[in-house]
Parts: C-alpha cells; structure tokens; sequence
C-alpha cells in the first residue's frame, strides 16, 4: 500500500466517521479514533497523538453536535468546535498532511430562500453555528491545501438520527409530529463517503464545500417519507401520518435554529463530476436497506 493512502479519521464511533472508516478500509490504511481514544478537547493528548501518527490526510468529524448544550457551555463549544480543529489544521500543516474538516449548514442565519453556496456570507444565529464558523476559519486559515465540508441532516447505520427518532415513535404511537417550516437537504453517511472521495484522492482539491443528497425539504415532509418507505417495506408501525408543527411552538428549543439552510453541492459536482442522488432515493435505500432487516 502506498504511502499516499493513509487516512486518518477522527470521531471515528460517530455517525458519519463510522461510516466514513467503514467505506474507505478497502482502499485506504485507515487509522479511526473515537472519543476515548482520542479527546480532541485533550489539546496535549491531540499533540502527542497526531504527531507520533503517519497519515497523508485527515477527516475530522469529531465536535460538540448538540446544539442547545452548546447556547448553555459557550466555552466547551468553542474549544471543541472551533479551536480544537483549529490545532488539528496546524499539526497537519506541519506535517505536510491534507486536513478535511466536517461543519455544518448552521453557520448561515437561514433568512434565504435558495440554496446556499459556498460564496454566501455565513451569519450564525446560534453558539453552535458560531462555533463551526471559528472552526471553518481557523482550519482554512492554517493551511490552502485543507478543506471544509459543510453539511446538514446526516443520517445513516451506526448511530441514530431524527427519522430514527420518528420511525421509533411511529412504532409506538399513532400520533407522530415534525416541524413543518424548517428546511434543509437530507445527507447520507454512504452518499457523503462516495462524495468525499474526490477530496481525499486529488490533494489539490481544497477550500470550501457544500455536501448534501439532491434536493430540499421540511422536517414533516422528511419524516413522512421515512414513514412512508417503511410502510413500502413491511415495517409494522402504528403511526402513518406526520402532523405538522411550527419551528417558533419548539418550546423546548434553547438555542435558534435556522429555518432555511439547503445547501448546493454544485461546486463539488462540477469538480467531482459526481451524480448526487435525491434525498428521496437516498432514504428509501436506508430504509430497505437497515430499518426493514433490523424486523
């Protein structure tokens, strides 16, 4: 195996560096640290480690995701978020290593009403966004040859998201309900590896990215179409119909969240050449293909 194939993956138990140290084993010398064995908040630890790792390129999905947790521990959120892939950008630098880092679409302020590029000012309206922006800045900053790859609703295999959450719910109740004026672009662990590969293999490839599957909708109507795909392949779930909620009724919401934030992959495809699915086919595979064999 050649030297140019070693990849490092931090965050490596969650839902997309599982995912991510998953597809790219075959043809990668992967080394995958998850939270114990690499605290990316234990900046000595992050020193230590990285330093005494060979690796040619390195995916950072480690970050405080919960969002709300991040409005109520201001300094946690930048620590982890922004200043941690801050150092992570700097030890690849040094070693002449390519950085890819993960945001998020939580950095813009979602008053849009089309898709955002990569050219669109980012204006965080919540610790959580600011906190990714910081990260973004201090990556790109550290050296041109890295990346940040922003992306919005992950779903995948190997750790529960939203419509995990709402397909529980329709197993076990009739009465099922989601946000319905909140929109974005689901995104697919395996649909992100496929797409995040040209970034990995052309080292050239650097700056800023919007990954997401094709396509944009509501929080309702995504959680409908799981819920629809399950019914399509003989999950048993009570629930069939997901009623609509208002973003502004989320009382339990501590933090803002954006109510427009689709992001468009255009700039990678036109790179990449890539055909990007629709998020619609995307969950229906998901669903067939994890949801219904787990019954």
């Amino acid at each position: 195996m050649s030297s140019a194939k070693r990849l490092a993956v931090l965050g490596g138990s969650g839902r997309l560096g599982a995912a991510l140290t998953r597809a790219y084993a075959a043809d990668f010398q992967v080394s995958s640290f998850d939270r114990t064995q690499l605290d990316v908040g234990d900046f000595e630890q992050v020193r230590r480690s990285l330093d005494a790792l060979e690796f040619d390129t390195l995916i950072n999905c480690a970050a405080q995701t919960n969002v709300d947790r991040c409005e109520t521990h201001r300094e946690e959120a930048f620590a982890l978020n922004g200043d941690a892939p801050g150092l992570v950008a700097e030890i690849c630098a040094r070693k002449g290593a390519k950085m890819i880092h993960i945001s998020t679409d939580y950095v813009f302020d979602g008053e849009k009403r089309q898709p955002y590029t990569e050219d669109d000012a980012a204006e965080p309206i919540s610790v959580y966004g600011a906190s990714k922006l910081a990260g973004e800045e201090r990556v790109l900053a550290a050296d041109s040859g890295h990346a940040v790859v922003r992306v919005s609703w992950v779903f995948g295999p190997d750790r529960p998201s939203f419509i995990d959450a709402v397909i529980k719910r329709a197993r076990a109740e009739e009465h099922v309900d989601a946000v319905a004026d909140k929109w974005s672009a689901p995104s697919y662990t395996i649909d992100i590896a496929t797409m995040l590969r040209p970034l990995i293999t052309d080292r050239g490839t650097a700056g800023l990215f919007h990954i997401s599957n094709a396509g944009e909708c509501s929080w309702q109507e995504y959680a409908q179409w799981a819920i629809d795909c399950c019914h399509a392949a003989g999950v048993p779930l009570k629930g069939r119909r997901i009623e609509a909620l208002r973003l502004k009724d989320m009382t339990n919401f501590i933090a803002r969240r954006p109510p427009y934030t689709v992001l468009s992959p255009a700039r990678l495809q036109r790179i990449s050449g890539l055909t990007i699915r629709h998020w619609r086919e995307a969950v229906a595979d998901y669903v067939q293909s994890f949801v219904a064999r787990r019954d």
